[in-house]
Order: structure tokens, then sequence, then C-alpha cells
């Protein structure tokens, strides 16, 4: 039977929609109402509201996404930045269509595909609750002096740090040890920043905290330091050795060697400040050890490539000196070590134990605020991540049970590392100590040898290659000059072209 009564929303009709439904009920028509039209959906007026510059401090799973830097193209998994960029929009916090450049975005430090972070940092402007037309003089004459301060700047540039650079902060912790500095409260409520991007953000990106900060602040430019995390099992390794070579690390060195080269970058100084760097045991983890290292700035894949250093000193497979060896890239009076000033070949450590755990700023420089009032739930954000790591114990718990049924009919691999010192012998080519592994007399009893990557993989070998004596890759100036002469030059066209056209136009 056909509804006659049909439950309609008649406060959305149009004049002529009502007019016509009248005509239809007085006639007793039977005819179905018609759906009224479509109405598009109101703009969202952006102008009517004040907007303020804050940082975000984050924390994202980076194995469930392609890097934290926001991608133009598609990617086979989402970036951090998109599905943070998309859930400011959502919440009308940014314009969605002017994109990061329109709210002025940056970011910290850049992760890549599987590299997670605890303290990640971006800055941005944001819709504020203050509308314009409430605004008092007052604040007006503010802002206009923050302006004038802004257009003054000529432009974001790097910190100089001195050497005290971790005075004030707690690197275990992250919070700044000296809270005296500024805590000016706002005289209005301000937007839920926090409660807002969380209740839209999937659980694997959480912001932790947002801080109200000066126009001229830069999440990369005013950063006093960088502090990585590698967690890793012990087993099979020397952690004595491994701090041995971590410690050789501290100060300002030549990385050159302990990086991937980027010649799109044209980077002409490899030099970068360690300040500090300590392997220890992760508390309540049994057998898992971490590498906290603690830097200014860090060159492309710079961790990973330590890291893999590090692992093969652990192994026994390299002497802790291979590390002051890498950093000597030119002749220095006084040394014995071997000049090494083209990268020797070899595969950087595995990205899923690596964590930026935090970055740290000047108390005068950052507020950071994590209570939005009630809709917060005090505590609920607590709760929720509690709640993940308990089910990835659940995972860790499975994956122990999944081994021991492999164990009733697989025994476990002899491991032959890490080798003891009486394994090193001077090698006849250059004199320099090098691990020698005993051969395989025969195919069927070759000896392999799993040489740690880091993450639970590793690589196979019968032999191994000291570093030392591998082939070297092409100095970095070359790499650099080819790279001028040939992408560098199209890009240089095309961008020429453009900006011809619109001088045309």
């Amino acid at each position: 039977m056909t509804n006659t009564n049909p439950s309609t929303a008649y406060e959305s009709w149009s004049r002529e929609d009502l007019i016509r439904r009248l005509t239809q009920l007085e006639s007793g028509s039977r005819e179905a109402p018609a759906s009224p039209p479509p109405q598009a959906p109101k703009k969202f007026d952006f102008g009517a509201y004040e907007t303020r510059k804050i940082a975000l401090k984050f924390c994202y799973s980076g194995w469930e996404y392609g890097g934290l830097a926001f991608q133009n193209a598609p990617t086979p998994l989402p970036t951090v930045e998109g599905v943070l960029f998309d859930a400011l929009a959502h919440a009308r916090l940014v314009d969605g269509e002017a994109g990061l450049d329109g709210c002025g975005w940056e970011r910290c430090g850049r992760t890549d595909r599987g590299v997670s972070a605890a303290g990640q940092v971006v800055s941005l402007y944001v819709r504020s609750s203050r509308r314009k037309e409430a605004t008092s003089a007052q604040a007006q004459a503010g802002a206009a002096s923050s302006d004038s301060a802004s257009a003054s700047t000529s432009g974001p540039s790097a910190v100089e740090t001195d050497g005290d650079a971790l005075a004030g902060f707690d690197l275990e912790t992250s919070e700044p040890t000296n809270n005296s500095a500024r805590k000016a409260e706002e005289t209005h409520r301000e937007l839920p920043y926090v409660w807002t991007l969380n209740h839209l953000l999937p659980p694997t990106i959480r912001v932790l905290a947002w801080s109200p900060i000066a126009p001229d602040f830069s999440a990369r430019f005013n950063c006093k330091f960088r502090h990585y995390k590698y967690f890793f099992p012990c087993a099979g390794l020397s952690i004595p050795r491994m701090q041995e070579a971590a410690a050789l690390l501290v100060g300002e060195h030549d990385f050159r060697n302990l990086c991937k080269l980027d010649p799109a970058k044209q980077i002409k100084t490899f030099k970068r400040g360690i300040l500090s760097a300590t392997i220890s045991p992760v508390q309540g983890e049994d057998g898992m050890y971490v590498l906290d290292l603690v830097g200014t700035a860090f060159l492309y894949h710079q961790v990973r490539h330590i890291m893999a250093m590090l692992l093969l000193v652990g192994s026994g497979l390299e002497p802790p000196s291979v590390i002051s060896a890498l950093m000597n890239v030119e002749d220095n009076p006084g040394t014995e070590l071997p000049i090494v000033d083209r990268k020797p070949e070899y595969q950087m450590a595995d990205g899923l134990p690596l964590m930026l755990w935090d970055c740290g700023y000047a108390d005068q420089d950052v507020d950071w605020r994590s209570n939005d009032g009630s809709l917060s739930g005090q505590g609920y954000l607590h709760t929720q991540m509690r709640s993940i790591r308990e089910r990835s114990r659940i995972h860790t718990t499975l994956d122990q049970h999944f081994l021991q049924a492999a164990e009733k009919f697989h025994a476990p691999e002899d491991s032959k590392l890490p080798l003891g010192p009486g394994a090193l012998v001077l090698s006849s080519a250059s004199g320099r100590p090098f691990p020698s592994l005993p051969k395989s007399k025969s195919k069927e009893e070759k000896v392999n040898y799993s040489v740690p990557l880091g993450g639970g993989t590793f690589r196979r070998a019968a032999e191994y290659v000291p570093l030392l004596e591998r082939k070297r890759l092409e100095h970095v100036d070359v790499v650099n000059e080819r790279w001028l002469n040939t992408k560098g030059a199209r890009k240089a066209a095309r961008t020429a072209g453009a900006d011809a056209v619109g001088a045309d136009e």
C-alpha cells in the first residue's frame, strides 16, 4: 500500500514545494510528494574567525604509514601528514583547499616509511575560538604588534646551539626541568585542539599536546635537539663493544660515510653535532636494549647507518674503531686512522625499531598544554594508549607460542655471533684487523652467518668482507656535480619555463 502520510521535514522545503504539497492534499491526490531539491552545503567562513599559530606534539606508529611527509602523488600507504591535515581540515581548523602552504605548515624532523615518533612537532596557523567582530581593540593592537615583528624577520634560519644545548631538559621524561618561563593564560576559552583531533584521527596517530607560539616560531629551526631511540635485542651482540663504539660518535664529526647521499639536496657540508650516544637496557623489557642518540641535527638516514655499524661491532665483525675510521674523511696529522673519503658499500639498519623520541625547544618558545577541559576526558587518552599496548603484548605472547610450536619440529640455529676477540686476524692486504670467519669444507658443510640488520632482520653470509676492504661509492662532489648537470639542469629549465609563462600571463 502506498504511504499517504510520509514523514517529511517540511522545515527544509521551499515555499513553492509547500504550496504544491498543499494543493495535492486538497485535491486528494495520492501522488508521493516530490523530494526537496538538494541544497549545497554552506561554505564555512574562515574569514569570520581569528587565526593563531600553534605547535602540535603528536606520536604515530610508523609501520602503518608511508612516511611522515605529505606527498602530492598517490602512495601505497597514507602519509602521517596527509592524515593529520585531513583531520584538521575536517574540523575546520584549517582551510583544506589552501593546502599545507596555506596554513604555514612546518615539521621538526622528517621520518621515513616504517619509522615511528613519540614526540614529533609541527607548527601551523589554525582557527581560534575568537571571532573577529568580538576582538577587542587591545587584542587588535597586540596582533598588529606581532605581525610587525613577524614582518621584520627576514625568514627562518638555523639556530646556533651552544655546548650546553641539553641544559634545562630531562631527556627521559622529555619535559623542561625549568618550567618557570612563559605561562600566560588565555583570556578566553580556546578550542579543544587535542580532543577534537584525537576524535577524528585513527588510534595510530595521537595528538599529545599543543602550545601557543610566536609568529616567527619554526618547528624546524627553533628545535634545540632531536632525540632518537633505536631498540634491539642483545642476543648475539656484545653490548660493551657497542657502548665503546657509540661513545666515539659524540662531538662534531663529518658523517658523509654514515648517511645516505641525496644529490637533489646539494649538501656541501656533512658535519653534524652529536650531544650524547648511549646504549642501555630497556626497563621492563628483558633482553631488550636501546640506543639513545641526541644531536642538534641529522642527515638523511644517519641514525640507521650508525646503527648498522654498531650492530656489526656488537657482532664482532668490526672493531669499535671502524666508527672513527668512517668519520676520518681527510688527512688528519697525528692519527693512524685510514682516510675514508668515500663511503664503503653496506646496508643500513631496518627502520622498524627507530623512533623520534623527542624534539627539544627552549622553555620560552613553547608552553605545552594537554588539558582541554571536560571534553578531554581527563585521562582518556592515557587509558586508550594503555589499551593499545595491552593488545601489542597479546600479539607478542602469541608470537612466542608460535615459536614454541615450531621448536617441537625445528631445532634453533647455533649462533656464531658475537665473535670473540680471538677471531680478529690481520689482513695481508692492509694490515688492518678484521674477523676471519671459518670457511666451509664442502657445500654440504656450508657455514652461514646471520649478520643482524635490526628489527629482527638479518643477512645470510658464508664469508664476511671487512667494511674498509669493500668497494667504495663515488665521492659526494662527483655525485652532486652529475645531478646538477642532469636532473638539476632539467628541473631548472622547467622552473624557468614556468616563470616565463607566468610573466606573460
